[in-house]
């Protein structure tokens, strides 16, 4: 039990949504229309001490159509180690942060996640303004299964470690998501076809954007159709889990039995036989002579 630790975020006294001293805040920001940030959002932006940017320029900006100004502090990743510790020092002191990326939920397949596992480390409380997120934005939009979902955010531009990553993903059999920059959507749906398969593929583009656009079609096909045309736009590609193979345990010990249970499926007697053999890994000849004593 001694290596449980435990932080309550601290009593913001009577005032609805209090921004407290020594907290960071991390704070979801939209991911392209500028209507989609909350009230409790600006509110937190509008009194923190000082704000962690990925870029400071674009965040300036998105501030300055709310009406906000606040002092920047960069943080991205290559910086992220230094600069962790900075707002770390100064949260220690009492300062409030709210830590924003360029684009939806800070900490999802950004360095925040660096910064928040510092906070933990040293007991520096950490809350988050909940809003607009990418891979959930799309996966909602999929039509495909959203009970069961694994995120797999960037794919590795390393040959051999994204070979390696496809062909475990291959098996997974949850709803799979993933980021990719336009330049590199080609290749990656090519390998994605190569290593798991044909399977049904959901790509949304320029999400809540004025040139949202949202494609449900299969791997094949979308390789096919950016053959023909160039990517253009950040996009999230949502893709269907693969089919839980049958266990060769699961079919009937008797032969005969075997085959009828296909047959009763509206197989006709052959294919049956086909089916069958391949489930308890025989040739169709060799399986047949089975059938017959």
């Amino acid at each position: 039990m001694e290596n449980i630790k435990h932080f309550d975020t601290p009593a913001t006294s009577d005032e609805k949504n209090k921004v407290i001293g020594g907290m960071l805040y991390l704070v979801a920001t939209p991911i392209g229309n500028l209507s989609d940030i909350s009230e409790r959002a600006k509110k937190v932006l509008s009194e923190v001490d000082f704000v962690a940017a990925e870029d400071t320029r674009n965040s300036g900006l998105l501030l300055s159509r709310y009406g906000i100004k606040k002092p920047f502090v960069s943080y991205f990743e290559h910086n992220k180690r230094e600069r962790g510790e900075y707002i770390v020092s100064r949260l220690q002191a009492g300062e409030s942060c709210a830590l924003i990326t360029d684009a939806g939920m800070p900490a999802i397949s950004d360095p925040g996640e660096d910064i928040v596992r510092l906070c933990a480390e040293v007991g520096v409380p950490v809350t988050c303004i909940p809003g607009c997120c990418a891979a959930v934005t799309a996966l909602t939009l999929s039509a495909l299964t959203t009970g069961r979902f694994a995120f797999e955010g960037f794919v590795t531009t390393n040959k051999g470690e994204r070979k390696a990553l496809l062909e475990k993903l291959a098996s997974e059999e949850r709803t799979m998501i993933f980021y990719e920059a336009p330049h590199k959507l080609k290749q990656t749906l090519s390998d994605m076809l190569k290593y798991m398969g044909e399977r049904k593929i959901t790509l949304c583009r320029e999400l809540t954007k004025l040139n949202e656009e949202i494609i449900r079609t299969t791997l094949l096909s979308a390789v096919a159709l950016y053959e023909q045309k160039d990517p253009r736009g950040e996009y999230v590609l949502v893709v269907e889990g693969g089919i839980k193979e049958e266990s060769k345990d699961e079919f009937p010990e008797d032969p005969e039995a075997h085959v009828a249970m296909y047959e009763s499926g509206g197989m006709a007697h052959m294919d049956a036989i086909k089916a069958a053999a391949k489930d308890r890994g025989m040739s169709k000849g060799a399986f047949y002579k089975l059938l017959i004593k």
